[in-house]
Order: C-alpha cells, then sequence, then structure tokens
C-alpha cells in the first residue's frame, strides 16, 4: 500500500536492488514529494531501528543507471530525515586481485559520468564543497567491522571509478582505470555520493564484485552478472543488518 504522507522519519536509509526491501520489517511504502519530482520509499524496522529502503532502479528495477533521479531519491531521504546512507553496488573488478564474489568498501572514487546533474547548487557562494574523502569514514568503519564479524573477507580500500553505463567499458577503458588506480567500476556511486554530502548526509557504500572487469576474463554477461548478485545477497543481507545493530 502507498502512503502520499510520510507518517514516519527513518535516521538510516539503504540504497540498493529491489530484494533489499525483504530485510525490513512491517515495512510500507511512502512516496515522497520534493523539488525534483517524486519518490519511492519503503520504510520499516532493522534491529527496532527505523530504516528506509530505496530501490535506486525502482520497484520494477525498469531503470537503467543514467536514467535514475538521483536527485529526487537522495532529497526524498533528507526529507524524511536521513542522516546515514548505505548504498549497496555491484561492480566490476578493475583490480586483478579481486574475485567475483568479494565484499569491498570503497574509500575513494573518480567520477566519469558524462550527462548527470551532479549537484543541488545553484548559487556560487555555497557550490563548493569539500569532497577530499567522498565515503564517511564512520560508516565505512561500521561496514567492515560488520562484514568481518559476519565471516566476510572485506577488501578495506579501493578507488570505484564511476562510469555513465549503461553499457559495460571497453578493455582500453578498464587498463586505463588500472593505470590511474582504480580498484572497481560501477555506475551508480556518482552522484549519489556527491548529492549526500551537500546535504551533510554520512555516505558509504557495500559493494560487491559481480564481474571481472572487460578484457580481464572474457565476455560480460548481464544474465551471469545478476545471478551472481542474486547468491551474494544473503551475505549482504548480514552485513547490512550487522551494520545498522552498530549504529547510533
Amino acid at each position: 500500500m502507498l502512503r502520499r504522507k510520510n507518517s514516519l522519519k527513518a535516521e538510516i536509509a539503504i540504497i540498493g536492488g529491489t530484494g533489499l526491501e525483504s530485510l525490513l520489517r512491517f515495512p510500507h511504502r511512502v512516496q515522497v514529494e520534493t523539488p525534483y519530482g517524486p519518490s519511492i520509499v519503503s520504510l520499516g524496522k532493522i534491529e527496532e531501528k527505523t530504516v528506509a529502503f530505496l530501490p535506486r532502479h525502482g520497484y520494477r528495477h525498469d531503470l537503467l543507471p543514467h536514467r535514475i533521479n538521483y536527485r529526487a531519491n537522495i532529497y526524498a531521504l533528507y526529507t524524511i530525515g536521513v542522516k546515514k546512507i548505505i548504498a549497496t553496488n555491484a561492480v566490476g573488478a578493475v583490480n586483478p586481485r579481486f574475485q567475483v564474489g568479494d565484499i569491498v568498501v570503497p574509500h575513494d572514487l573518480i567520477d566519469f559520468t558524462k550527462q548527470r546533474t551532479l549537484t543541488f547548487f545553484d548559487e556560487p557562494e555555497s557550490a563548493h564543497i569539500d569532497f577530499t574523502e567522498p565515503y564517511c569514514n564512520e560508516l565505512r568503519e561500521a561496514l567492515i567491522r560488520a562484514a568481518e564479524d559476519a565471516g566476510e573477507k572485506v577488501h578495506k580500500r579501493a578507488v570505484y571509478a564511476c562510469m555513465e553505463g549503461p553499457r559495460y567499458e571497453t578493455a582500453a577503458e578498464v587498463r586505463m582505470l588500472r593505470m590511474l588506480g582504480c580498484g572497481i567500476v560501477g555506475m551508480t556511486s556518482m552522484p549519489e555520493a556527491v548529492l549526500a554530502r551537500e546535504l551533510k548526509i554520512c555516505y558509504a557504500s557495500l559493494c560487491y564484485v559481480s564481474n571481472k572487469a572487460a578484457g580481464l576474463d572474457g565476455r560480460i554477461s548481464h544474465r551471469k552478472v545478476s545471478e551472481i548478485a542474486s547468491s551474494i545477497k544473503p551475505r549482504l543481507d548480514k552485513i547490512l543488518m550487522r551494520t545498522i545493530s552498530y549504529l547510533t
């Protein structure tokens, strides 16, 4: 049932794939109106905390990365009081040491997107925010601790390369990313990270390697990527629930 007026507030949010909504107890959906368009958010309970869940690709998983209304999504979470965002991201491994199924908590990123609106700001006095560390270290530490406590091997540092998509990268692009020091590549961490920073929301990413990047292990199959994502979901669930239990 969709409610147009949000009756609950949440300080913690998860952004990710549609299946993650199952983490919530007693979920209900709320349509949040924003200056950038509406966004639908699920609200429910995890570890006795009220948590918001936002499926970045839509509840029917029909929004490609370059078609997502990132500003509406982040502003909707801000509107309902969110202070911490945990994003989950499927990524390709640029670093040959990273294997399919690995968990990665990135510490930095490089933005290679071309067409996305990257800011809420239009006035010069407010536009120049510090983005030296794009991911919140408090949240990163909670994610790493939760992964380790769940018995997962976790890569604690990596540079995330965010590409425009929706196509996968060329082998030459992946060689370039490796030369630049990138460890993983995906299509969704930007502009989420910078929009959250502009609204003073703590943002960190829990990544899982769904494939080797182009040129490292043959052709990339979207079907295989989806199968890997489904197989990894129970592991992500455990990490997310532990992380939320650690947050105050």
